[in-house]
């Protein structure tokens, strides 16, 4: 793991003239070297994809699905191997890590059959109206142009392969930049690709810094930028380039919302389960982990006590150990910030009733109730394995504690009433509503985004392809309807 990487350029790995160090967040050890392109060769990239732009919108679907279909079958034959490298650069527990290759196998999957199925065309009659007669129109979708992927460090293969795979369905050509901390993951997926037959140039991996990106974001080349990152940066990427199509996810404040009909022992416990894992899994940096617990006060008393006992049963430590649940931040200034909000928050008078310490990157899992509603981590995404529980009266305050975020990625909703689901999903602010389970769960190939500061657009493999193409319509005269 300590070799140093090459990255893609125009479908062939290449080198450049310097190198960084990707590190362990557990225990600083070297995981590999990784190989920075130059600014020429990050022109040849954009050029060769620009120049490639129009071969690859007309590749057969079943070139780009037999494409897809071996990047997923290779996905599961290195599985193990994959989730090791995920864990050793993520800090994510194994088990978690393993997960997420799965997650990827899938996307890969879903990918090569919307290649299959994509762009059948939609045939509409025109002779609806006198001027119509004899004309039918046809509507078929067309890529915009290149794609420029920009993916965050939390999942470092899967979240790449929601930029990757759905532009390859489309028959658009794509240039992926991976996290500076996480890069190997999504690099691996270049050998993957390499072993198939699509066009030199079509797609680029290139692990450049963050700070040359602001020329790439303006290059009239690469005309669609799906980013995934922080809601400061989405935004200023939108607002440079206002003419260009962009889809940003973006942060979230998941909220899983306990309504008062989930009374139960077995609904409390499974509620407060679902709630700990998944407040702390990726060490709690996923935008749809669960940050806030609202519940109704006829059964704040029986939940919180199982919440609390249910985080603290979470196991902290090695990412590589089976047993471990949740593993270290992605750096230790990332812990540090961590630690400064729940110490504001406990100080103006939240009450900590689980964990609170810090230990390098690594922070317990945490809780806290009574947060005041002016500090940071009642307003901000936390991005770490923290959660606060509040009480509320009843299903139409629970709701507008939800609103009162200004984000809107995902909710969830535990409830047994089908009319309270109905009323949740008109009346909830968020890009997707779960009933009877947390806000973390998503399956990828569903619609998946946010709204007010979660960001615009969808991914979920269709829905990207849509972000990636427009529509064009052709309309043919003088035929006998």
């Amino acid at each position: 793991m300590t070799s140093t990487h090459a990255f893609w350029l125009a479908g062939r790995q290449a080198t450049g003239e310097e190198t960084f160090d990707v590190t362990s967040p557990w225990d600083g050890r070297l995981v590999g070297k990784v190989s920075v392109p130059t600014d020429a060769q990050v022109e040849e990239a954009v050029a060769a994809a620009h120049a490639v732009r129009d071969e690859f919108a007309a590749t057969p679907a079943h070139v780009r699905a037999a494409a897809l279909d071996h990047v997923s079958r290779r996905l599961v034959e290195r599985t193990e191997e994959i989730a090791q490298l995920i864990s050793a650069e993520n800090g994510k527990p194994i088990k978690w890590a393993r997960g997420e290759v799965g997650r990827a196998v899938s996307v890969f999957r879903f990918a090569a059959e919307e290649a299959r199925r994509f762009n059948g065309g939609e045939a509409q009659r025109l002779d609806t109206d006198l001027g119509g007669q004899g004309r039918l129109a046809l509507t078929r979708r067309f890529p915009k142009g290149v794609v420029l992927g920009i993916a965050p460090f939390n999942f470092p293969l899967n979240l790449c392969a929601h930029k990757i795979a759905p532009a390859i369905a489309a028959g658009a050509p794509i240039i992926l930049k991976p996290a500076p901390a996480t890069p190997l993951s999504g690099l691996l997926i270049g050998d993957l690709l390499a072993e198939t037959e699509l066009p030199a140039g079509a797609w680029s991996i290139l692990p450049v810094a963050n700070d040359r990106m602001p020329a790439l974001v303006q290059d009239e080349r690469l005309p669609v930028i799906s980013f995934t990152g922080s809601e400061k940066v989405g935004y200023a990427i939108m607002d440079s380039v206002p003419r260009k199509h962009c889809t940003l996810e973006l942060g979230g404040n998941g909220a899983a919302v306990v309504l008062g009909d989930y009374a139960s022992d077995a609904d409390l416990d499974w509620a407060a389960g679902r709630i700990a894992t998944f407040s702390n899994y990726q060490g709690g940096q996923s935008c749809i982990s669960v940050q806030r617990v609202i519940a109704d006060a006829a059964v704040y008393d029986r939940l919180l006590p199982r919440i609390v006992a249910a985080v603290e049963a979470q196991v902290p430590g090695d990412p590589a150990d089976e047993a471990t649940d949740v593993g270290p931040l992605v750096s230790e200034d990332a812990a540090k910030r961590v630690e400064t909000w729940v110490d504001e928050a406990v100080a103006a008078g939240a009450s900590l009733l689980a964990g609170g310490k810090r230990d390098g990157a690594s922070y317990a899992p945490t809780v806290l109730a009574d947060v005041p509603a002016d500090t940071t981590i009642a307003c901000e995404e936390v991005f770490g394995p923290v959660l606060t529980v509040r009480r509320v009266d009843g299903e139409a305050e629970a709701f507008a504690a939800v609103n009162e975020s200004k984000y809107g990625l995902q909710a969830g909703v535990f409830t047994h009433d089908l009319q309270v689901a109905f009323r949740a999903h008109r009346a909830l602010e968020v890009g997707g509503v779960v009933v009877g389970d947390v806000p973390s769960y998503r399956a990828d190939q569903m619609p998946y985004g946010g709204v007010k500061q979660s960001g615009v657009g969808r991914e979920g493999v269709r829905f990207a392809m849509d972000d990636y193409t427009y529509e064009r319509v052709l309309v043919l005269t003088g035929l006998a309807l």
